[in-house]
């Protein structure tokens, strides 16, 4: 059982229009509506995968009703999230058919109090006896503690269970000082943890700031990993073209998936890349072209060496 954490879940609703232009009117062609935020999409792939998913974190208000009554239908997923009194956030993305860009709107999230805030640490580290792995995803609702993935990584591994971090800003500065076994930031995210905007040099700066390994999206170039067995650079065979909503998190999920199958780390990386860049080619987050994956995982290149730990 893999275990992922998303404290700002979501109902992630997608709009397909022929052609966005600012202050137009548009006629929507397709309108879906699947959970959301960075934790229950890695929790989708991970299931399509074949692993069985525990995920938590927080749900609230009518929205957190429909996103709760959606996990209920999705294989291999077990519900775990705790209620708040607030409303679960909506996060729009309006595709462009005629250019394939996606432009995002996300709101805030609920404001959590101190007793909803303990009620969750308490049933986290209930959750953490049973799983392989555990996975911290996306932002801070308002009210969480700025430290909370710190405390959250912290209490993973003092229960033995290996925790993947996947955040941005103070939260991941602190996080990474807890020791996380893997964090995977983007280039801007890990340019703002280590004031280093050459991805080799910092993925190395924040190994030595805490993370045991670091692996960094390059976006179209695929994945650099900095780990203690060696370094690696995974690059997909082609750029993939169409909505990139979500392939970060199917990353998050091949490598996770990768860790506790015990893959070498090339296989990981590989496995990382063709899911995300399979994600670019799904219709909405949480979801890749199975047919494309598969097609793509025999392509990805993987280039570095081992003793370049």
């Amino acid at each position: 059982m893999i275990l992922t954490v998303t404290l700002n879940t979501a109902l992630d609703i997608t709009y397909r229009v022929r052609e966005l232009r600012p202050h137009g009117t548009h006629r929507v062609s397709e309108v879906t509506e699947r959970p959301g935020g960075k934790g229950l999409n890695v929790a989708r792939v991970l299931a399509a995968l074949g692993h069985e998913v525990t995920v938590t974190g927080f749900t609230g208000g009518a929205t957190g009703r429909v996103v709760q009554e959606q996990l209920a239908g999705t294989p291999g997923v077990l519900d775990a999230l705790v209620p708040v009194s607030g409303a679960t956030r909506r996060t729009t993305a309006i595709v462009d058919e005629l250019t394939g860009d996606t432009t995002q709107l996300n709101e805030p999230g609920p404001t959590v109090t101190s007793a909803e805030w303990s009620a969750f640490q308490e049933a986290y580290e209930g959750l953490l006896g049973g799983v392989s792995a555990v996975a911290l995803c996306g932002s801070l609702p308002p009210g969480v503690p700025v430290g909370a993935y710190a405390g959250l990584v912290r209490t993973a591994r003092t229960a033995g269970v290996p925790v993947l971090l996947d955040t941005s800003g103070e939260p991941l500065r602190r996080g990474v000082a807890a020791r996380p076994d893997i964090v995977k930031p983007n280039t801007g995210e890990l340019a703002e943890l280590t004031g280093s905007h050459d991805p080799l040099r910092a993925t190395q700066d924040a190994r030595r700031r805490g993370a045991r390994t670091v692996v960094a999206s390059l976006g179209a170039r695929g994945l650099l990993a900095a780990t203690p067995e060696g370094t690696w650079h995974a690059t997909p065979p082609a750029r993939i073209h169409g909505n990139p909503t979500g392939a970060g998190d199917s990353a998050v999920a091949g490598l996770l998936s990768g860790w506790v199958e015990r893959l070498p780390w090339p296989d990981r990386l590989a496995r990382a890349v063709a899911l995300s860049a399979a994600t670019v080619l799904a219709p909405v987050a949480g979801e890749f072209d199975r047919a494309a994956y598969e097609e793509l995982l025999g392509r990805v290149a993987v280039t570095g060496d081992a003793s370049a730990a």
